[in-house]
């Protein structure tokens, strides 16, 4: 299952969970649709930053399948 540390994985419209810069130390994941992909390298060891179409902005953690 991809967990959002490859680019290639993630594309604009899926339903992710991120964890938001001010939450990486509860871990506190939040559940959004990608709007854009913020990081420019293929992969990142903590998962790849994007923008949520709320406008939240965190790292990847968990691309979950929608039915």
């Amino acid at each position: 299952m991809p967990d959002g540390r490859s680019r290639k994985d993630i594309k604009v419209g899926d339903l992710v969970e991120v964890v938001q810069k001010h939450h990486q130390r509860s871990g506190e994941l939040t559940e959004g649709l990608v709007k854009r992909i913020l990081t420019k390298s293929p992969q990142h060891p903590h998962g790849i930053k994007v923008q949520l179409d709320t406008g939240e902005v965190g790292r990847v953690k968990n691309i979950l399948e929608e039915d």
